[in-house]
């Protein structure tokens, strides 16, 4: 790997992908990803990308839905601005060669909870893994583009690795791009960027619970915290309402928009519940769903509910919905005439690294777009499909100013070699499994869709064990990906913990049965 590159983009999601296209024209792109280049949660994402696209639709209804979904945090002029860049984000996917559902030589525009209108482009129930395929294709015809696979970003650089003490609320700190650990060679290298993208995505490993892959440690957000950037945001984590509830399935998706079809929601006797909790029944956001989902279960003390789709016309179901079909039936389940079981998990994090409107952090030269960043779109809760269109439109901000950025830049000098000197320690697999496993029952536990104010106390203090336990073992045991992703989860766990406990109220996806109602004068951000 060279060690110098103008652009270092730490992820191979969509916000990083795109982000890497924009500026490749101005200077050389380092992109690294822990695994390969197409594992990603966009990759996963089924629903779509939401956009005014249609002429009965309106960005004002757009923006409405967004800050009603958000419970009242939601920087109105950021929603606004990512509402209005919808549609040239569509045409620029499409100009890069994504194929996206259509009906009658139009763009086939879904609904999903929380909206007003059909304003959801999709390519049926994959539109992720389109996009990450589009993007992708034409990242490998690029020249000034280099793809590192199964490489891992340990630490960012800055000041502090230059021997000047640094604080969290220090103005004057900048990032000089990142230690990287070469997982195949089993080499810590220094690669030096003159401007670096966080796009690691979110974080759902911290939970027993998650439709994210594996990979969605929280490293980036775990990286930035520790560099010392500003972290906003972090109780504010989404539980998607419909997964399927069987062990083998490891909590695969079932899109909202099964439910925007007219999928409903029944208990194990076939009495249709969501009505009981919003007029919106099942079309009410994803906070409201998955508390009543969760309600319905411990009131019934069942393992599941049940999302009916039978009274759908099955070429309808195999249109729209031809992966869930697919995967279901290979679980032997036919949703066109059994219902499909199913349970909330952690699916979004709302927060992340804070950043401005142009995906600037509070660390000169760092940005940050996607998952891992917190811009003030979603507020308290995300509306669904605004993430990918968040995505898009933050990672072309933030390449616009990185490209203004790096002018007349050079790269720093001084940077220390890693030291990687610990021993190897054949206790360590079994060190991770239990305190991974440790870590994600206490999250579920006590910081999951209900929380309380003596569940979060003690979820502090059984983390913060951990964070000391695993701590001294890589302080004196060398590089491995699965010791660095344990200790960003720990990260990730307290400051979710922390943020939880500094906010005294409900609001959106953070329910507390101590304060069950939302204050009067809220705090936009929580930032730690």
């Amino acid at each position: 790997m060279p060690e110098k590159y103008d652009f270092l983009v730490i992820g191979s999601g969509g916000a990083g992908l795109s982000f890497a296209l924009r500026v490749a024209r101005f200077g050389s792109v380092a992109i690294i990803t822990k695994k390969d280049s197409a594992e990603s949660n966009t990759n996963y994402a089924q629903g779509g990308l939401a956009s005014v696209i249609d002429g009965q639709d309106r960005f004002e209804d757009h923006i409405n839905d967004t800050i009603i979904a958000g419970a009242g945090l939601c920087d109105p002029a950021i929603v606004e601005m990512v509402v209005r860049d919808g549609p040239l984000v569509v045409r620029e996917l499409l100009d890069w060669g994504a194929t996206f559902s259509t009906k009658d030589g139009r763009l086939d525009l879904g609904r999903e909870g929380g909206h007003s209108r059909n304003r959801i482009v999709h390519a049926a129930d994959r539109t992720g893994k389109e996009i990450e395929e589009t993007l992708l294709s034409a990242i490998d015809r690029h020249p000034n583009i280099h793809v590192f696979e199964h490489h891992f970003a340990l630490e960012l650089i800055t000041e502090h690795h230059l021997g000047r003490k640094v604080t969290r609320y220090d103005d004057d700190i900048h990032c000089y791009g990142a230690y990287i650990f070469d997982t195949r060679s089993d080499k810590v290298e220094v690669l030096l960027a003159k401007a670096t993208l966080i796009a690691t995505g979110g974080l759902g490993e911290v939970y027993l619970h998650s439709t994210n892959p594996s990979i969605a440690t929280g490293d980036g957000i775990a990286m930035a915290y520790r560099a010392k950037a500003r972290v906003a945001n972090m109780e504010f984590m989404q539980f998607h309402p419909t997964t399927l509830n069987i062990p083998e399935a490891s909590s695969f998706l079932i899109s909202e928009a099964v439910r925007g079809k007219g999928g409903i929601l029944r208990d194990r006797n076939g009495r249709a519940f969501m009505a009981d909790y919003d007029s919106r029944a099942e079309l009410a956001p994803r906070d409201i769903v998955a508390r009543s989902i969760d309600d319905q279960l411990k009131k019934s003390g069942d393992k599941t509910v049940y999302l009916d789709v039978t009274h759908i016309d099955s070429e309808v179901l195999s249109e729209n919905f031809p992966h869930i079909m697919e995967t279901c039936r290979s679980f032997g389940i036919d949703i066109t005439r059994e219902w499909i079981p199913v349970v909330p998990a952690a699916h979004y994090l709302c927060g992340g690294v804070l950043t401005d409107r142009d995906g600037r952090t509070s660390i000169h030269g760092l940005f940050c777009a996607g998952e891992a960043a917190c811009t003030g779109l979603h507020g308290a809760n995300r509306l669904a499909s605004n993430s990918l269109l968040e995505a898009m439109v933050f990672s072309k901000r933030a390449a616009e100013k990185s490209v203004a950025y790096i002018r007349g830049r050079e790269w720093t000098t001084g940077v220390p070699e890693w030291d990687d000197s610990g021993t190897v320690n054949a206790e360590e697999a079994i060190l991770i499994h239990h305190n991974k496993q440790e870590l994600q029952q206490v999250m579920w536990n006590y910081v999951g869709i209900v929380r309380s104010d003596h569940r979060l106390a003690r979820a502090f203090r059984r983390t913060h064990l951990l964070f000391e336990e695993t701590e001294e073992f890589y302080q004196r045991t060398r590089v491995s990906v699965e010791l660095c992703e344990l200790r960003n989860l720990i990260a990730n766990a307290y400051i979710i913990i922390r943020s939880a406990m500094n906010r005294k109220e409900s609001r959106g996806l953070h329910y507390t049965t101590d304060y069950p109602r939302q204050t009067e004068q809220a705090r936009r951000n929580t930032i730690i």
